[in-house]
């Protein structure tokens, strides 16, 4: 149903563009925050937080059961992957050893830490996977270099790829994050997301993460400010999405769509009214994409040029399921479906 009510409003843009739109809060008994999440379908979803809290639903988010790691109340979870109700990945992350993976494959029941972060000088941000074997994980710069992870067994080991083919970074550049959308895949090809320096940039590889490229793009960057998240509809159409989160209200120099892969950049008619730190583009409708952030969620149908607020509502994340339900979570425990 939500399939066809979305593509019933392509021909709507501009004045009816999210008429009918809107998020249905779930019952999650939690106050944690929620950064990382993902979206089976529209009956199993994960989500990952603050104080080492993974919840998971399989009805549709009527129910949600703790199912984290035991003794990991000093972790944050910003990223998670899962592929059905029964096996995902989550990504904690901090400095030094704050920084670890984990793995379960039975629902959550049990869990095996397959990664710790021994470097002092790295710091894990996110995570995304090509398939269901093979994924990447993105460090901040170490030595002057974003770090990558690479694992070829649905994330049981992992391995530190050589930075021979990856461009120097800038000072201060790094990762946020804030949604665990600053690395995504598609295909081959994977981006990593950035600011924090001079410029806000996109990293883009074309090789399952051993050689990269990278490109300035027109978003602020600041200390507080640059691409906090990438959504790609295929290997050449994207959109960089970001702010300043210590201006959240700000909407100036925000956000950026590619057709070339991410090679080049340009800043569309409109954008959302303030810092968004999660994108998504929609199942089944190619120029539909969603964006979050804590003042609120806004829809596109044209492949990010116009944007329509509809909802006022906190959230720091967003992804949709294969079935093209979507979900998205942020503060205080707030985990919401999408409905009409």
């Amino acid at each position: 149903m939500l399939v066809i009510a979305l593509s019933l409003l392509v021909g709507a843009v501009p004045a009816n563009a999210s008429a009918g739109l809107a998020w249905q809060l779930t019952t999650t008994n939690s106050t944690a925050r929620f950064r990382g999440l993902s979206a089976v379908d529209g009956r199993t979803a994960w989500a990952g937080g603050t104080a080492g809290t993974i919840l998971r639903t399989v009805d549709g988010g009527r129910t949600w059961a703790s199912v984290g790691p035991p003794g990991v109340a000093d972790l944050q979870f910003r990223d998670i992957e899962a592929v059905d109700a029964d096996h995902a990945v989550a990504l904690a992350i901090g400095e030094g050893e704050l920084s670890r993976i984990y793995r379960t494959s039975n629902g959550g029941r049990t869990w095996t830490e397959s990664f710790r972060n021994k470097d002092p000088k790295a710091f894990y941000d996110c995570f995304a996977f090509f398939d269901r074997r093979d994924g990447l994980a993105v460090s901040d710069p170490v030595d002057g270099k974003f770090r990558v992870l690479s694992t070829h067994d649905g994330g049981a080991s992992w391995t530190v790829l050589p930075t021979s083919g990856m461009p120097d970074a800038l000072p201060g550049e790094a990762g946020f994050a804030a949604s665990g959308q600053c690395l995504v895949t598609k295909g081959r090809d994977a981006w990593i997301a950035s600011g924090g320096g001079a410029k806000a940039r996109v990293y883009h590889s074309r090789d399952h993460g051993l050689t990269w490229t990278v490109s300035d793009t027109p978003l602020a960057s600041s200390p507080s400010a640059g691409v906090f998240a990438v959504a790609f509809r295929d290997s050449r159409t994207g959109i960089a999405i970001g702010g300043d989160f210590a201006a959240p209200t700000a909407a100036k120099d925000a956000l950026a769509g590619t057709r070339d892969g991410g090679r080049t950049w340009r800043v569309p008619p409109s954008a959302p009214k303030g810092y968004r730190s999660g994108a998504t583009y929609l199942p089944y409708l190619p120029t539909g994409i969603i964006a979050v952030g804590p003042t609120g969620s806004d829809l596109s149908l044209d492949n990010g040029n116009h944007w329509f607020q509809f909802d006022a509502g906190s959230f720091d994340t967003v992804d949709c399921g294969w079935d093209g339900q979507c979900w998205a979570a942020g503060e205080q425990g707030r985990i919401a479906k999408l409905r009409w």
